[in-house]
């Protein structure tokens, strides 16, 4: 029994472990290690949630979707260093993830595009210099004010028209 289980411990590793990375046991401290450095990977594969270590440095990789990393709860280690990483508007969930998970990590993390930014570590960014996340938020509450505005409006009309319709119902009741 005890060879059936190890069998199967080892079978859902291996169905969890990306292929396109190495995977590694870490015993006692009952996680893995996934290595995924010097792959060409222009893209995070789907990680298992037991993932302590993580290694994705010297791939193409130039964004990370936000919510791609927010399953791994035990993680302990990552390294994105010597990726392309696009410094535009969607780079931020990557930027405040490794504020959160790996200070070391984020210090060696660079830009590479747009230009401004080219060879600027990714923790100093400004918000200044992503400059589309901006243009993005007023288009945004404009939509919400336009909306609002002609919801307020629609309420004050239907309130103005209930008044009317009781006054008028007692100007019927009290000529009966």
């Amino acid at each position: 029994a005890g060879f059936a289980v190890s069998l199967l411990f080892h079978m859902t590793q291996a169905e969890a472990c990306p292929a396109s990375c190495d995977c590694k046991s870490l015993g006692d401290m009952k996680g893995l290690q996934i290595d995924c450095s010097s792959r060409k990977l222009t893209a995070v594969p789907a990680l298992p949630g037991d993932t302590k270590r993580l290694y994705l440095q010297n791939n193409s990789l130039t964004s990370v979707p936000p919510g791609a990393l927010d399953s791994l709860r035990s993680l302990e280690e990552v390294k994105t260093s010597d990726n392309p990483w696009n410094c535009d508007c969607h780079i931020l969930y990557l930027k405040l993830w490794l504020e959160d998970i790996s200070a070391p990590s984020l210090a060696r993390a660079v830009c590479a595009t747009p230009a401004p930014v080219k060879m600027k570590p990714l923790r100093q960014l400004t918000g200044n210099e992503l400059g589309s996340c901006k243009r993005l938020l007023p288009i945004k509450c404009l939509e919400f004010f336009w909306r609002d505005l002609i919801l307020i409006a629609g309420a004050i009309i239907t309130l103005i028209l209930v008044a009317w319709a009781l006054n008028f119902s007692k100007k019927l009741i009290c000529q009966l």
